[in-house]
């Protein structure tokens, strides 16, 4: 058999709060659904039409945490992962049925664009282990990370001061001073 690609990548917003729940063995799952919408312009008419998919998606672990703790209805997600189907006999009719879903091997918390929303500023970063729904090891710890990310780089303190910052890099944004004067850019 020839070896296959199964890549989703899905940006949307979520359709309803995450129906978060564990497994006989303890393991977290969550479930989601994403609503994706496109837009196009109809050639016969030339009308604006658009459609909205309601994508369900499933994730595991860390991931399920993460959507637990920070995911809401209506806040925007990007979700990588792969597409999965499956089947079962339904308890109740006894009827076989199918589920198309995703499974989340990664996430990213979006902004929603509005002012008055709040940041997810003071989210840990998951290690990439975690992001990909592996456990980070007992003995390691957490990476460390600021309580706050301001909204504006003025006000920020030194991002030297950050975790594997490079101190050869050129330029820490943080220190050029006001914004409104002309800063000469290394590259």
């Amino acid at each position: 058999m020839a070896r296959g690609f199964n890549k989703v990548i899905i940006m949307g917003n979520l359709t309803r709060d995450p129906d978060v729940r564990h497994t006989p063995s303890k393991q977290k799952v969550a479930h989601i659904t994403i609503a994706v919408g496109r837009q196009w312009k109809n050639k016969s008419t030339g009308e604006q039409q658009s459609q909205t998919d309601f994508i369900p998606v499933v994730a595991w672990g860390v991931l399920a945490d993460i959507i637990d703790r920070y995911l809401r209805k209506g806040k925007p997600a990007l979700v990588e992962g792969r597409m999965q189907v499956r089947d079962y006999d339904d308890p109740k009719t006894g009827v076989r049925k199918w589920v198309t879903e995703v499974v989340a091997e990664n996430l990213t918390l979006l902004p929603s664009g509005r002012r008055d929303d709040e940041s997810y500023g003071d989210i840990p970063a998951p290690t990439p282990r975690q992001a990909s729904g592996q456990s980070q090891s007992a003995g390691a710890p957490a990476p460390a990370r600021p309580a706050s990310q301001p909204d504006d780089y003025g006000d920020a303190g030194s991002l030297r001061d950050e975790i594997d910052f490079e101190e050869d890099f050129p330029l820490d944004f943080s220190e050029m001073g006001d914004s409104s004067s002309d800063v000469d850019v290394p590259f």
